[in-house]
């Protein structure tokens, strides 16, 4: 398989993305905690990864950022914005999109409706004028095509437009989601174990597009992966999580050898 070779697309996401500030979040479910006081903060255009253990509490992080779960306490900003206090599609509306570990595509729709679903936030055309294919409506449409069609070369889906997604290999059905965050125009992307499951070429391509998001785009990138060779090689910051409690937190050379990061994943007991 060649190496997917990466173009940005273009009106890319400008360089004024505040910080994704974590601070002290907490997440409790009938008496049991999933998060204890966690805190980290996502520097612009970075790709910050949120690792640890089955169980650490990665996933509930990732639905406390995205609105899915409520935080008992704590707090997520996104420059001025409060986002526990916020929906779901009200966190998106602020340029925070997400990709899930499972991967949620309908068998029924092409590659290009795939990824024009992400337009669905920046659309303005109201039904009626979409309905009667009003000149500005029009005009808006041809828009939104000309923009799924650079954002499905930029990922390596440039061929597959008009094919149904739920029919692509497993690696390019990832690509359309990770596509269709994108197409959202993010200025925070959330990437739930993105090569989880793929084979060698896949997960490389994949981590090709990542970076190429992170270096082309300059989007914020907050990444939980299994995958330690693919966080070594992606992550700018790394935060480990261990039965919801952060136990190490910086640079992924200086975590992978802190000594609480190695008991969390080895099992060692601890000397004293």
């Amino acid at each position: 398989m060649t190496e997917t070779t990466l173009s940005a697309p273009s009106a890319a996401p400008g360089p004024d993305i505040p910080p994704l500030q974590v601070r002290d979040v907490t997440v409790r479910f009938a008496g049991l905690t999933a998060l204890d006081a966690v805190s980290f903060t996502v520097e612009p255009g970075s790709v910050h990864a949120v690792i640890g253990p089955n169980g650490a509490g990665k996933s509930t992080c990732f639905n406390v950022l995205s609105g899915v779960y409520r935080a008992a306490s704590g707090s997520v900003r996104f420059g001025d914005a409060e986002l526990t206090a916020l929906p779901p599609h009200r966190i998106a509306s602020l340029g925070v999109a997400r990709t899930f570990q499972n991967i949620v595509l309908s068998p029924h729709l092409t590659v290009a409706d795939a990824l024009m679903l992400g337009r669905h936030r920046l659309t303005r055309a109201g039904f009626l004028a979409s309905g009667l294919r009003l000149p500005s409506a029009v005009r808006e449409a041809a828009r939104h095509r000309e923009r799924i069609e650079e954002i499905a070369a930029f990922v390596g889906l440039e061929g597959t437009l008009d094919q149904p997604a739920g029919a692509l290999p497993y690696g390019l059905q990832k690509l359309v989601e990770l596509g269709r965050a994108l197409a959202m125009e993010p200025q925070v992307l959330l990437l739930d174990e993105p090569v989880a499951g793929m084979s060698g070429d896949d997960r490389r391509r994949t981590a090709a597009v990542i970076a190429g998001v992170r270096e082309s785009l300059g989007i914020s990138i907050v990444l939980v992966e299994h995958d330690m060779g693919v966080v070594m090689r992606l992550a700018d910051a790394v935060t480990v999580l261990d039965f919801g409690r952060r136990i190490a937190d910086g640079a992924p050379a200086q975590v992978q050898n802190d000594p609480a990061v190695v008991r969390a994943y080895l099992g060692e007991e601890d000397a004293s």
